[in-house]
């Protein structure tokens, strides 16, 4: 499995519409996506401005479009909520756990 993960950087204000929106209209195009096993969005206490998505999939291949994707959907989508140029991290998942 491989993990993709992006740093978004928002105003505190805006961070309850773009959750909204991703939940509403980005998750189920990631759903839709070859290779998908799980995504989630993070809103770290300590940093008030930022926004972490995790996608994992099967494949590394799957796990870098979806950073395609999601960089795409955001322009489109976002743009106006988000600031310019996330980060990208992502690799290979080498520990996994899930309830039974």
């Amino acid at each position: 499995m491989y993990a993709a993960i992006r740093f978004y950087w928002a105003e505190p204000h805006s961070i309850d519409e773009v959750v909204r929106r991703v939940q509403e209209d980005f998750l189920p195009l990631v759903r839709d996506m070859s290779g998908f096993v799980s995504y989630f969005v993070l809103l770290p206490s300590e940093r008030e401005d930022q926004i972490i998505a995790v996608s994992v999939f099967e494949d590394q291949q799957s796990a870098e479009e979806s950073n395609r994707m999601a960089l795409e959907w955001v322009v489109q989508n976002l743009s106006e909520l988000l600031r310019p140029a996330p980060e990208f991290a992502g690799g290979q998942v080498v520990v996994y756990g899930a309830s039974k």
